[in-house]
């Protein structure tokens, strides 16, 4: 499918997938309108650490193993779009600390990934979150997008409708939000997504590291509080505090700083969308005029500029690019039709 000149595009989700391709979209000077119910920064993408990390996630999350190549390639995205927007960019990498029996598995499993063991993984970077999106969103505002509160409940070519009862006239959406997409409401595709909450703990920092410190079961980002994170709560969409879920990160993070006072620790609530393979929906929808640019998992940061190019060279009908099989909307779909079919 290809935009038509003038085309009116509302963008479902204002946190790194949907801002980052409004303002790619913006400045390719598209008319585009953000609708998200949360405020600015409130979502799971403020919520994270902001972690641009293909190295640690291959090795910690099972699920993103295979993909180790891809997420580098969209890492490497991020050098020139970070100094474009003025967002400070982390190299300090992750350091790798706990007993030395554990030490010595994440090393085997470097060695499994075709890496080199060491005590700092220098693959990894990492940005702050809201100052992020809080950059993003004013670059597409200057661009010319509109950034409104609104939750996105009914879509077909040529009107919108929102959870207030509001309609507006728009041609395209594009799903880049998590809560309140799946099941398939918006579009089928999003049937085979899944909730996954994510508890993070802001606490005092300990010192002035500028590595992140990857242990067992809890890393601990630097920054004005120190991110403890984080947990993975899959099946779960709630946005509620929950500290029964968050003992064995408080524990895993005493172990490696007994003097952290997580006692006076804030707690942050995320939910994110996760596809069964990890990587996000990225295309056009069988239903018309419905882009996808979701279900990034705990990626959402590490793959926004590569999804907003994305969308980007699909609205145009220019190439997508050589991630478009991989991150293929609909690649999915017979399985879940499979599936379907096996429950009637």
């Amino acid at each position: 499918m290809k935009h038509q000149t003038g085309a009116r595009i509302a963008v479902a989700g204002a946190g790194a997938l949907g801002s980052a391709t409004a303002l790619r979209l913006a400045r390719a000077g598209l008319a585009v309108t953000v609708f998200d119910p949360a405020p600015a920064g409130a979502n799971a993408s403020g919520v994270a650490a902001g972690m641009l990390a293909p190295v640690s996630e291959a090795l910690f999350d099972p699920v993103s193993r295979d993909h180790l190549a891809l997420m580098r390639r969209a890492r490497d995205l991020w050098p020139a779009y970070a100094e474009a927007l003025g967002i400070p960019l982390s190299r300090a990498g992750v350091r790798i600390e706990g007993s030395q029996a554990w030490r010595a598995q994440v090393g085997a499993r470097l060695v499994e990934l075709g890496l080199s063991p060491g005590e700092t993984i220098m693959d990894d970077w990492r940005i702050e979150a809201r100052p992020a999106l809080a950059a993003m969103r004013a670059a597409a505002e200057q661009a010319g997008a509109v950034f409104r509160s609104g939750e996105v409940t009914h879509f077909q070519a040529g009107k919108l409708a929102l959870a207030d009862g509001s309609v507006a006239a728009f041609d395209i959406l594009v799903l880049a939000t998590g809560p309140g997409v799946r099941g398939g409401r918006l579009a089928p595709e999003t049937a085979v997504l899944a909730p996954i909450k994510g508890q993070i703990l802001r606490a005092p920092p300990l010192d002035p590291e500028p590595a992140v410190i990857r242990g067992e079961g809890v890393y601990l980002a630097p920054g004005e509080a120190l991110a403890v994170g984080a947990t993975m709560e899959a099946g779960r969409d709630d946005v509620s505090p929950d500290a029964s879920a968050t003992q064995a990160l408080r524990a895993a993070a005493r172990a490696l700083r007994p003097a952290l006072d997580l006692e006076a620790a804030s707690v942050e609530v995320g939910v994110r969308a996760t596809t069964p393979d990890g990587l996000p929906l990225v295309g056009w929808s069988r239903t018309p005029g419905v882009l996808l640019a979701v279900g990034a998992r705990r990626n959402g940061w590490l793959f926004a500029p590569l999804v907003a190019d994305m969308v980007a060279a699909y609205l145009t009908n220019d190439n997508p690019g050589p991630e478009a099989a991989a991150l293929d909307a609909r690649r999915f779909e017979k399985a879940w039709k499979e599936t379907q079919r096996a429950g009637e």
